[in-house]
C-alpha cells in the first residue's frame, strides 16, 4: 500500500520576508509519499509573487485580496492530495511535519490532526514570552483530543473538508475561522488529535503596538464565533477561565475611570481596588508561565494591556455582529 498524497496550502499576503523559508521547509519534508505546494497569494502588492513563482515545484495561484479563509478555500479546491495540509507564510514547518502528522490518522473517526509551535525569532523578548504563554497553553492546557485547531498547524482529510464547507469566508481577516471550522468538524462527529511534536517554527509579533492591534481583532472576530457557536462560549481547550476572568476585570476598569471623571476621588479606590490587583494577578500568571522575575513584569504588563485590547475587540464585535445583525454568511 503506497502512501497517501498531501497536499500543502499556503495563503500568503505581503509576506516577502518569510515566503521564502516556509516554502523552503514544505520542499525538504521527509514524508516519503507525494508532497503538491500550493500557494495563494491574496493580492499581495510586494515581491511575495516573484518569490514564489521561482521555485518551480510550487503550484501559485493568484487571487484579489479577500482574507485567508478565502485563500485557504481556494487551495483546498485546486489540490489533489488526500490529506490538506495548512500553514501559514510567516510559519517553517520542522523536517518531519508531514510525517509526524500522518502518523498520528490511526483511526478512521479522526478527522483532523493538529500540531504546536516553536519560535523562528527568538531574538526578541516580546516574541519569547508569547511563545511561552503559547506552550504553557498547549502542554498544561490543552488535551489529547481538544475542540479546536489553529490553522497555523493542521492536517484535515479531504473529505472532511468538504463535508464541512471548508472555512467560513466571512473571515475576512485571520481570527475565529479555524475556531469555526473545527466547531463544524466536532459537529460532524468527527475527532481532533493534537500531535504536540509536530512543529512550525512562527515568527511571533516584536512590537507590543502590533500585537495588542491583533488582540484586539481577535476579540473582535470572536464575537462572530461566539454568535454563530453559542455553545462554545464557555471556552475551549485553548481560552481557559483567566481569559474570561479578563474581561470583567477589564470592563470593571473602564467603568471606574468612568466615576473617577464625575467624582475624582474614586480614583484611589480604582487604583488599589481594581488596577494594582489587576496588574499582580497579570504577573503573577506570567511568573508561572515564564519562571524569569523580570521578564514575568514586562509581559505581566504587555498581558494587562492585552486584556483591554481583547475587551475592546469582543465588545465591538458584540456591536457588529449582534446588534447590528452582521449576516452569517456571503
Amino acid at each position: 500500500m503506497g502512501y497517501p498524497k498531501a497536499s500543502v496550502v499556503i495563503p500568503a499576503y505581503n509576506a516577502q520576508h518569510t515566503i521564502v523559508h516556509a516554502i523552503q521547509a514544505a520542499l525538504t519534508q521527509t514524508y516519503p509519499g507525494d508532497i503538491e505546494i500550493i500557494v495563494v497569494d491574496d493580492g499581495s502588492t510586494d515581491r511575495t509573487a516573484e518569490i514564489v513563482q521561482s521555485f518551480r515545484e510550487v503550484k501559485y495561484i493568484r487571487q484579489d485580496n479577500a482574507g485567508p479563509a478565502a485563500a485557504r478555500n481556494k487551495g483546498a479546491s485546486v489540490g489533489s492530495g488526500q490529506f490538506i495540509f495548512f500553514t501559514d507564510s510567516d510559519c517553517i514547518p520542522h523536517r518531519n511535519w508531514i510525517d509526524k502528522m500522518m502518523k498520528c490518522f490511526t483511526d478512521d473517526n479522526i478527522g483532523v490532526v493538529c500540531g504546536s509551535y516553536g519560535i523562528a525569532n527568538q531574538q526578541s523578548i516580546l516574541a519569547r514570552a508569547i511563545h511561552r504563554e503559547i506552550l504553557y497553553r498547549h502542554h498544561f492546557l490543552m488535551p489529547r483530543f481538544p475542540k479546536a485547531f489553529g490553522s497555523y498547524n493542521f492536517c484535515v482529510r479531504r473529505q472532511v473538508f468538504v463535508e464541512t464547507g471548508g472555512f467560513d469566508e466571512t473571515y475576512r481577516r485571520a481570527s475565529g475561522e479555524d475556531n469555526d471550522l473545527s466547531y463544524k468538524i466536532l459537529k460532524k462527529g468527527f475527532r481532533i488529535y493534537f500531535a504536540k511534536d509536530a512543529l512550525v517554527d512562527h515568527y511571533h509579533p516584536t512590537g507590543t503596538g502590533k500585537y495588542l492591534k491583533e488582540q484586539f481583532r481577535h476579540g473582535f472576530w470572536r464575537a462572530k464565533m461566539y454568535r454563530d457557536h453559542p455553545d462554545m462560549a464557555g471556552g475551549d481547550d485553548y481560552t481557559f477561565w483567566k481569559d474570561m476572568a479578563e474581561v470583567p476585570l477589564a470592563l470593571a476598569s473602564c467603568a471606574g475611570l468612568f466615576f473617577t471623571i464625575l467624582y475624582p476621588w474614586f480614583f484611589k479606590f480604582l487604583f488599589f481596588l481594581i488596577i494594582i490587583p489587576f496588574i499582580l494577578f497579570e504577573v503573577a500568571f506570567a511568573f508561572v508561565m515564564l519562571r524569569a522575575i523580570y521578564v514575568s513584569f514586562y509581559f505581566g504588563g504587555v498581558m494587562f494591556l492585552r486584556s483591554f485590547a481583547r475587551t475592546c475587540g469582543l465588545s465591538t464585535g458584540i456591536l457588529v455582529f449582534f446588534v447590528k445583525n452582521f449576516p452569517k454568511k456571503r
